[in-house]
This record gives C-alpha cells, structure tokens and sequence, in this order.
C-alpha cells in the first residue's frame, strides 16, 4: 500500500511544525546527497528538490548566494546553467557532522577540566563546554574534540558519583535537548511504523522525508555534548531518537537512492544512486541497529 500524505509533501497535517530554512536545508541536501556522490550539483535540481519542501527559488537563490559569501559553496558556470559545490575550506566541519550522523557512536571518555582566560562565548558553546566558573570549564573527552588554548586536566568521579547527573543539568541545559529528541521522536514515529507495517512513499517523497529527517535529528545532535552515559539523566531520549534515525534512514534510502540517480544532474551526468561513502553510511547504521 501507498501512503498518500498530504501537506508538506509527505507530512500529515498534524506534523507540519517543522522550521524549515532554507540556509540549512541546503547544507543538509549537500552534506546527505550531494558530497557523498562527487560534491557538485545544478542549481536547477536544488531548485526543484527545495520546492517540494515548501522552498521559493528566491529564497533558494538567496541562501545560496549567503553561503557562497560564507565560504560554504564555490559556484561554476557551463553556459547558462550554474552547478555548485562545497568549498574546500567547508569540508572538515562537514566530514565531522557525516561522522557523528553517520558514523559508529563512540561515547565520551569520561570529561576533561579547561582553564582557560578568556575564551569567547562562541567559542565555548561550539565546543559544548560547561561553565564551572570564571575561565574554569568541563569538557566531555571525545576523540574528535577540537583543542583549545589554555591548560586542561582529566577529571575523574572520586565518590559520590550518583550526583554526577544532578551537577551535569547545572552545567548544559539537557532538558532543551532532551525535549528536541522527543519531538523528533513523536514526528518520525508514525512514518516509520507506516513503513515497517510495508506502505510506501512516492520515491521524490522518500527524498523530502530523509532530508527533513536528517535535518530534524542534526540541528539537536550537534549541538548535544553527548556526555558520558553516568552524567545524563534517566530515560535519556537521545538513544531513542538515535535509533529511530538509524532505522528510518535505512528505510527511505532505497527509495530516495533511486530518485536522486534519476532525478538529480551533477556536472555530467546525474549523481549515482551509491557510492562507496553513501553505502559505507548504511553499513554502520545497519550495524548499530544490530547491536
């Protein structure tokens, strides 16, 4: 059976709450679709695949034009069609949000103690750090964390470290994140029951439900400090909302594959359905619904 969802192309009328911009849609459509198959595409397809998700041609032509000014996208011309693709200087943070998307899930190795005189606000809320007080901040210990300036020690639980939860909800506010997890949660949940019951999505529709998914569960996931599974609160959504990714974005790929090898024009030719970094993608995240 077909789903026929109306509404925002494949959203039912009562999930229609999702923000979606422009700005980030178009780096999720690059980060998901269009890196992983060459890195470049006509600016007719990103046109028509934002127009499905409610996106006007100006406000894509705008958006674009924003990120090229940010560095993001570099354009090219072949006539009178544009094509675009990620700039250079872009390619490390987005290798590290397909990583966290995508990527096996490492926790933090316990957390690290920054003293650091001072570090911007900026600074300090892209690298999730908890103020402890004045240049004193806590760090979760992942692999990938960026290093800072200033001196860092280990920190380690001597006792009591049953209230290592309560002194981490005074550090990051882990109810927005929590309360964000949920809400993907209860958006994608219908949908993924509806697939796994066999209905299916129009494949273009797959392609808008896998990007707002993407979008949905990055715009949380990286801004969450993923702290160590001792420091966060009971019933944590966030390991929910990581599976639900996982199965809901092996679920549309199929379909939504298909479509962007028909549909979506690169320099040449139209992008590949796979590539060994879009499979490699969902190996891992067969392999973490596995485990």
């Amino acid at each position: 059976m077909s789903l026929a969802l109306p509404g925002t192309g494949w959203l039912p009328p009562q999930h229609q709450g999702l923000t979606i911009r422009a700005p980030a849609m178009i780096v999720t459509i690059y980060g998901d679709i269009v890196v992983p198959r060459g890195g470049v595409l006509w600016m007719g397809t990103l046109v028509e695949i934002c127009a499905r998700l409610g996106i006007s041609e100006t406000l894509v032509r705008t958006a674009v034009s924003r990120l090229v000014a940010a560095e993001q996208l570099v354009g090219e011309r072949d006539g009178r069609r544009s094509y675009y693709r990620l700039a250079t200087g872009a390619r490390t943070e987005f290798a590290a949000a397909a990583r966290l998307l995508y990527g096996p899930q490492t926790g933090a190795d316990g957390f690290l103690i920054h003293h650091a005189p001072g570090l911007s606000d900026e600074v300090a809320r892209r690298a999730h750090l908890g103020r402890m007080g004045p240049d004193l901040y806590l760090r979760p210990n992942h692999s990938e964390n960026a290093p800072l300036p200033g001196l860092a020690f280990r920190a380690e639980v001597m006792k009591d470290g049953g209230l290592l939860a309560e002194y981490a909800a005074t550090l990051w506010d882990l109810g927005s994140f929590a309360d964000e997890y949920r809400a993907m949660i209860d958006l994608f949940s219908p949908l993924s029951t509806a697939l796994e019951r066999g209905e299916t999505l129009a494949p273009a529709d797959a392609v808008s439900a896998r990007l707002l998914l993407v979008q949905t569960y990055r715009a949380v996931l990286l801004r969450d400090p993923r702290l160590p599974a001792d420091a966060l609160p009971k019933d944590w959504p966030g390991l929910a909302a990581r599976r639900l990714f996982a199965r809901l974005y092996r679920a549309l790929s199929p379909m939504a594959d298909a479509y962007i090898a028909a549909h979506f024009e690169g320099r040449d030719t139209h992008l590949p359905a796979e590539t060994a970094e879009t499979a490699a993608r969902l190996q891992s995240l067969s392999h973490e619904l596995e485990n």
